[in-house]
């Protein structure tokens, strides 16, 4: 049996940047942090050597991939063609909520895959394949930023290059600065879960044509690089107003990126004097992220939102790894 494991991630700025419609033309580049909430992937030798058994919320018993009915499953299978298995999927956190679950996914699956193979595989590589499996094979609208922070983990800059090439930095701060960071950013689950693509499918027609999309999209690129440099200079309260203009501007990329509901929740969070915030993922669901600078204010906004689920979490620094073999 071998076990991979991927994180999720919390994206902090430049999220629609990594879009192809607008890097190919413009580059793009992200700030995230993986987290230490997982995908699981476990597989195993079937007893039945012309047989896969899947096991996630379904479970399929198949002797061809071409039959299985989860996209990512039959696209990855069929690549590698092996038979004879059983993968199980497990999850620290419901998909849909906004943290990249279905890169996640993909990435801990090519992980496992290749150990099974016993073949040596590059973190970059790793992120490169998950990448083109749910872009350019199963023609998802997603962006790039998802499976290289699921592959790579830590608190890391992602640069997206007209050409398909991605620049990966760690964001090199004090150690008390990172903690701090840490420390002051609080999660909160909304209770809905969403099928991103359709927010994602219209925000990428935009930035292929909208003008105003695409100048959005471009301060956005120009807020993200300037939020790092202000992070590897220890101004960590500067992630405030930087997430508080993130999620003003992203709100106009796109029908049903926020509604009403999540409106109030957000401003509740600010009037307890949150510095600033953004719904995670592509919009519509799933988490709230706040940053709040000191205790005081951290109790005021758990108290202003105690209708919602908070998560606690930390950041994760290993990214994609086998976990045992």
């Amino acid at each position: 049996m071998i076990i991979s494991r991927a994180p999720f991630r919390v994206s902090f700025c430049g999220g629609g940047s990594d879009i192809p419609s607008f890097y190919e033309k413009y580059g793009g580049c992200v700030i995230s942090t993986s987290i230490r909430k997982y995908v699981y992937i476990t597989i195993n030798r079937a007893f039945n050597k012309d047989s896969i058994t899947l096991k996630y919320s379904q479970t399929e018993i198949v002797n061809d991939p071409s039959k299985i009915k989860h996209r990512i499953f039959r696209q990855v299978l069929g690549d590698f063609g092996i038979k004879g298995i059983e993968i199980t999927s497990m999850a620290d956190i419901p998909s849909g909520t906004g943290l990249g679950s279905s890169s996640s996914f993909t990435v801990a699956l090519l992980r496992v895959l290749y150990a099974y193979c016993e073949k040596a595989v590059s973190t970059y590589k790793l992120a490169k394949e998950a990448c083109d499996v749910e872009i350019n094979q199963l023609g998802n609208p997603i962006g790039k930023q998802d499976q290289f922070a699921a592959a790579f983990g830590g608190l890391r800059y992602y640069e997206f290059f007209p050409d398909g090439f991605v620049n990966v930095e760690p964001i090199v701060m004090r150690h008390d600065s990172y903690k701090r960071l840490q420390d002051n950013l609080l999660m909160f689950y909304t209770g809905d879960v969403r099928d991103a693509n359709s927010i994602l499918g219209e925000e990428t027609k935009n930035l292929a044509s909208q003008e105003d999309k695409i100048n959005a999209t471009r301060k956005l690129v120009e807020m993200t690089k300037r939020l790092k440099l202000e992070l590897e200079n220890n101004n960590i309260d500067a992630i405030g107003p930087t997430l508080k203009a993130n999620w003003e501007i992203k709100k106009g990329l796109a029908n049903g990126i926020s509604k009403p509901v999540i409106d109030q929740y957000y401003e509740s969070a600010m009037a307890a004097g949150a510095t600033g915030g953004k719904l995670l993922g592509a919009g519509g669901g799933g988490f709230l992220l706040f940053y709040c600078p000191t205790h005081e204010i951290r109790e005021n906004v758990r108290k202003s939102l105690m209708n919602l689920k908070e998560m606690e979490f930390e950041f994760d620094q290993a990214g994609c790894t086998i976990l045992m073999i």
